[in-house]
């Protein structure tokens, strides 16, 4: 067999078959609603809670708190970013894409910096055993946790974030056991630089229009 299938598919040999089957919805929904994302199609949310909440399940169950965290609070702001992408007056959106200004900058770093103080606290009070990728984990947090506040916004700076903790994080799965979620981080990696560029436009022609 192909190296690169042996790699994936190792760590899923003994495996419950259930816990085969919930990673792969998370994956199908996971990509999905990273796409919705990027159309700026409001579907991102309800395809990313199934994701999200079955992805606490199973994180939880291998001890990996800072993503199980991550993921939790996901669900929480996909509920919020629902709402807020739905709102309108007149007929039109109140949430339009755009930047970030001075102020949500410096709130944007606080989550940073307190999601990963909170995370590492979450990893000392378990007594579970704190290494490297642990650490990554803690940083991509902080990452994921601002991004996902961001997007809540429709400012464009999320895909930036997501961009980054994406590439830390299909190495740092593939590491850790789960084949199929390190390769939805590679899409999703791919469909963030996309989204990036398709929401850059459409600042752009905003600003054109205004």
């Amino acid at each position: 067999m192909n190296p690169i299938f042996d790699f994936f598919l190792e760590s899923y040999r003994g495996k419950e078959t259930y816990m085969i089957v919930l990673e792969a919805i998370v994956l199908v929904t996971g990509i999905a609603s990273v796409w919705y994302a990027k159309k700026e199609n409001i579907l991102v949310y309800p395809t990313g809670l199934v994701a999200t909440v079955i992805s606490v399940y199973i994180l939880l169950k291998d001890q990996l708190f800072g993503d199980m965290m991550m993921n939790f609070y996901f669900s929480i702001m996909s509920i919020y970013g629902w709402w807020n992408w739905a709102r309108t007056k007149d007929n039109k959106k109140v949430v339009r894409i755009s930047r970030t200004n001075a102020k949500e900058k410096v709130i944007g770093f606080g989550l940073f910096l307190l999601t990963m103080m909170i995370t590492y606290m979450v990893y000392k009070s378990s007594e579970a055993t704190i290494d490297t990728s642990n650490y990554i984990d803690i940083l991509t947090s902080g990452m994921f946790f601002t991004g996902m506040w961001y997007m809540a916004k429709k400012k464009i700076e999320n895909w930036t974030l997501w961009i980054i903790a994406d590439i830390i994080t299909v190495p740092l799965y593939a590491y850790r056991g789960w084949g199929m979620l390190s390769f939805q981080y590679l899409i999703f990696t791919i469909l963030a630089i996309q989204a990036y560029f398709l929401w850059r436009k459409s600042i752009n022609s905003n600003h054109q229009t205004a």
